[in-house]
């Protein structure tokens, strides 16, 4: 293979594994709701506390972001892959082994949580938007629909194990694969860390490139706008809908397929999101995203117990779910520029981890309280519309013109 050939290559290498890692470390944690209702039956361990566990994990999250995204700005994608996948996998056969409360607080919140934050959408949209300048919409949207999509064969799988052995050994499966790939992603991607060593950009000190972030009237509407993303999506959807469609009548297995059918088609509108943000004005689609998300909790509140129902919303909901990643990521480079984009996206990604830490915890407080899912659904109509009309303040910048310097 000629340097010119490898040179083209490794950018989509770099996306297929980002895929690759995302998929594990996103399907770790959406099994949470998945096993919620057998630990609650056989553990005690009642959804408010399982929620409040989720919550307090996106809250380490959203304190780590930050410096996950500093950490890419500075040494690029293949440590905090490796690492982050390691870290993760550890937590999840501890996970697989406890019987109290404490043990698995400390193994979900203490090291799966800080495994989360570096496995995360914002670490890999900085990572390839600096190795795209052409097709890098498409290119986010291919790398970050790996926190969804892989999600399509994961999840049912964990499901199946679920149903035929118990839920010990969903955790052990997990865990196991997140330490197979560690290593074989820092072996795969050591051209990539040669490169960044190579392009690495001048960093100014963390407190200017701070200060020169949050002046930027941009950054504020995104981090807003990513907060209410949280909440509609992370909070209640990952944590809530598996045990909302068992709470309607459907077993594990029917639930984890629903979920399954929407990461799958999650992962087509990622990157039908991403195809578009290099040819539509970003501010309009990222807006008409959040407002058509609000809208689809319209049928998810009418469920009932009818299986085309679920299903139906299940792929409603799954356009307009990540899609907001690669409109973000791309705004971000453009409005706040690439030189402290891992920064920047670690800050708005903390917004969506405190936004779904909210929408976890308030999920759970509510089922416990009225027995009920309707306030969560009500909730994120008006949150995922409000999300829609904060974005639309923003001006669409001509595309690849990202700001160079403080």
């Amino acid at each position: 293979m000629t340097a010119i050939s490898r040179n083209a290559f490794l950018p989509w290498l770099v996306v297929g594994f980002a895929f690759l890692a995302l998929a594990i470390s996103f399907s770790a944690r959406a099994s949470i709701g998945l096993v919620m209702p057998v630990w609650d039956a056989e553990l005690g361990w009642s959804r408010g506390f399982v929620s409040g566990i989720v919550a307090a994990t996106l809250i380490v999250m959203a304190v780590m972001a930050p410096i996950a995204g500093r950490l890419v700005d500075r040494h690029g994608v293949r440590p905090l892959l490796s690492c982050g996948l390691a870290i993760g996998g550890i937590g999840s056969l501890i996970i697989a082994f406890a019987d109290n409360r404490l043990v698995f607080a400390i193994a979900f919140v203490g090291i799966c949580g800080p495994g989360f934050s570096v496995v995360a959408t914002h670490v890999v949209s900085t990572a390839i938007a600096r190795l795209f300048d052409q097709r890098r919409g498409l290119a986010l949207g291919i790398a970050t629909s790996g926190s969804t999509g892989g999600q399509f064969l994961i999840m049912p799988l964990v499901a199946l194990i679920l149903a035929e052995m118990n839920w010990r050994w969903s955790f052990i499966g997990l865990g196991v694969l997140s330490l197979l790939l560690a290593p074989l992603l820092w072996v795969m991607l050591r051209q990539e860390g040669a490169q960044q060593e190579k392009d690495r950009p001048t960093q100014a000190s963390f407190a200017n490139d701070f200060g020169f972030i949050i002046r930027r009237p941009a950054f504020h509407v995104l981090f807003g706008s990513f907060f209410l993303c949280g909440f509609t999506t992370t909070g209640i959807i990952e944590t809530h809908f598996m045990p909302y469609a068992q709470f309607c009548g459907f077993g594990p297995i029917p639930s984890a397929a629903a979920y399954g059918l929407l990461s799958a088609v999650n992962m087509v509108g990622m990157i039908g999101a991403g195809w578009l943000t290099d040819r539509v004005n970003r501010v309009f689609l990222l807006g008409s995203i959040y407002v058509l998300r609000g809208f689809s909790y319209i049928l998810l509140l009418n469920i009932g117990g009818d299986i085309a129902n679920l299903l139906l919303f299940a792929a409603l909901f799954g356009v307009v779910d990540y899609a907001t990643v690669p409109p973000t990521a791309s705004l971000v480079a453009s409005h706040l520029g690439l030189r402290v984009m891992g920064l920047a996206m670690g800050l708005i990604s903390a917004g969506h981890s405190l936004g779904g830490a909210l929408g976890a915890y308030f999920g759970g407080f509510v089922f416990d309280r009225f027995q009920a899912f309707d306030w969560i659904w009500l909730s994120a109509i008006g949150l995922a519309l409000l999300a829609g009309v904060m974005v639309l303040v923003l001006k669409d910048k001509v595309k690849g013109a990202e700001l160079a310097a403080v």
